[in-house]
């Protein structure tokens, strides 16, 4: 590690395989803390490069426990988290009206290391069993649509960074990879990044895929669609510029999605708007991001795919979704 930690603070990148076997290494318990907190910290401060990047995803996924759901053609709706907004868990929302559509979700979500509350943070809070049981996650997807992988139960290769990225406390290069490493491997995603240069690196590496996929980008800084403004979007087929306006809907303010300042708070936010009893602001955001998820699975439009995913949240399919997962997990 000390000749990696040296050629990487005086500038030098490293390869694609000297990356994956960083992550390896890190596994095996070979390095210190305070060894993996200083090699986190130095992608703090400078760029990651697509070689990197990819060494580090195909470490985490030759690493993790797979889980083999291919008959239920998935679909993922994840952000990389670390945009700093506190935003309620929209991807986590948009997940149950997704699956209440008719589209199965298989959602890869972790605590929450630079927001308040995390997808798992509220799943838990809610009721929501983590299980890394292939049988019991395919009965979630018979009987309610959507299945949730809590990271730390499939990817044991983090355990040794876990709770460094909690003390630290602020986003590292594995909020990058988060969206990229789901164990069930779904032909498709949706994408949210924190910044333009991430968006370029998503990009490529997905492009060199057979997904289905839309990568999405806020460029007031959100890594989901947030209505605040326009967004960029960028799928298997084309590259847009996306504003409110398309959807029919009003810009809104930043402060109409925030998340609250605890778990708590953030799980009531999260079953007010699932009730359907939301803002507007709140509603059509989550439908905004459903609906994507929905068009990028079903190969419709994104207006089609956002009346289908307000239908799912008023008809109260979506809540019957989430309902339907907390009784499978008493």
């Amino acid at each position: 590690m000390k000749d990696v930690l040296n050629r990487l603070i005086n500038h030098e990148t490293i390869s694609s395989e000297e990356a994956k076997q960083v992550i390896v290494n890190i596994s095996n318990d070979m390095y210190n803390q305070s060894q993996i907190a200083c090699f986190l910290s130095v992608y703090m401060m400078r760029s990651i490069t697509i070689e990197e990047l990819q060494g580090f995803r195909d470490a985490l996924l030759e690493l993790c426990i797979p889980i083999n759901l291919s008959d239920y053609n998935t679909i993922d709706i994840v952000g990389t988290g670390g945009d700093g907004k506190n935003t309620f868990n929209i991807s986590t929302l948009s997940s149950f009206i997704t699956a209440g559509a008719g589209v199965h979700v298989s959602k890869h979500g972790n605590y929450g290391v630079s927001s308040t509350s995390g997808s798992s943070n509220v799943m838990e809070s809610l009721g929501v069993k983590f299980s890394n049981n292939e049988d019991f996650l395919k009965l979630c997807l018979d009987k309610a649509g959507i299945c949730i992988l809590h990271a730390p139960l499939f990817h044991p290769a983090m355990k040794n960074v876990a709770p460094i990225r909690k003390e630290l406390g602020v986003k590292t290069f594995f909020n990058m990879l988060g969206p990229m490493v789901n164990p069930s491997f779904p032909k498709n995603q949706m994408l949210g990044v924190y910044n333009l240069e991430l968006l370029r690196l998503y990009s490529f590496m997905y492009q060199n895929t057979d997904k289905n996929y839309n990568i999405v980008y806020a460029l007031d800084g959100y890594d989901e669609i947030s209505l605040t403004g326009k967004a960029k979007i960028v799928s298997n087929q084309s590259e847009i510029i996306f504003s409110p306006e398309d959807l029919g809907v009003s810009q809104i303010k930043q402060e109409a999605i925030f998340g609250g300042n605890s778990v708590k708070e953030a799980a009531n936010i999260f079953v007010n708007i699932i009730s359907g009893k939301g803002t507007e602001a709140q509603s059509n955001v989550v439908c905004a991001n459903a609906g994507l998820a929905i068009a990028t699975t079903k190969q419709i439009s994104h207006k089609e795919g956002f009346e289908m995913a307000k239908e799912s949240l008023f008809s109260g399919k979506a809540k019957a979704s989430l309902d339907k997962l907390i009784e499978l997990s008493q």
